[in-house]
């Protein structure tokens, strides 16, 4: 089963330098020209079976550029949801970094959750589920002798924690943020098993934050 991780376009939070978080913020409009142009590009040379997102509106805007030119339906998952970021949401970076209670250090970030928020741990936990739900698929895909292809459209931190699972390395969790638009490909074996990634990145000029 292949699988291909992808972050959401460029959304309004984004733009503005805010922790968006579960706020549901739309894609801006040089997000919803990046979502169109990354998916006409992979198109270009790759076909899916299936495309899955977040139930976040900038997920499934993305998700959606990628459903119109394959004429796939979008299949909705609340595990790939972002982090809930509780008392940050919505605030910029600039404030969040000025405040004591925020855990500036990456590499921190496992067991500390901001107030009324989610621990990295707690969001590995919720997404363990999905893979045992991709597991079933792939399971189905091997008794038919039939390739599976997945797009699975995410968000920052989220997908931070996916490729620790997939690199079977948490609580080591890689610092680096996909940036928006990229896409982290996979040949999935299940859980347990350290996956080569290949990352493919769309032309878009700016940096993403944690």
């Amino acid at each position: 089963m292949r699988l291909y991780f992808m972050r959401h376009a460029m959304s309004e939070a984004n733009a503005r330098d805010i922790l968006a978080g579960q706020i549901d913020s739309p894609l801006s409009d040089q997000g919803f020209i990046d979502a169109e142009s990354a998916s006409r590009s992979f198109c270009e040379n790759h076909t899916l079976d299936t495309i899955i997102s977040s139930p976040l509106l900038r997920a499934r805007q993305t998700a959606g550029a990628f459903a119109r030119n394959l004429k796939l339906s979008i299949e909705i998952d609340n595990a790939l949801i972002e982090q809930d970021l509780g008392v940050f949401a919505g605030k910029t970076y600039t404030e969040v970094e000025s405040d004591p209670e925020y855990q500036k250090d990456k590499t921190l970030r496992w067991e500390w959750h901001p107030p009324k928020g989610e621990s990295y741990s707690m969001i590995a936990d919720r997404v363990r589920p999905f893979f045992f739900r991709l597991d079933a698929r792939k399971h189905l895909f091997d008794t038919i002798l039939t390739g599976g292809s997945i797009l699975i459209v995410s968000h920052a931190v989220t997908i931070r924690l996916i490729i620790g699972l997939l690199q079977d390395s948490l609580p080591q969790y890689p610092i680096k943020l996909l940036r928006n638009s990229e896409i982290v490909e996979v040949d999935y074996h299940g859980l347990g098993a350290k996956h080569e990634l290949t990352t493919h990145y769309f032309g878009m000029d700016y940096d993403s934050k944690a």
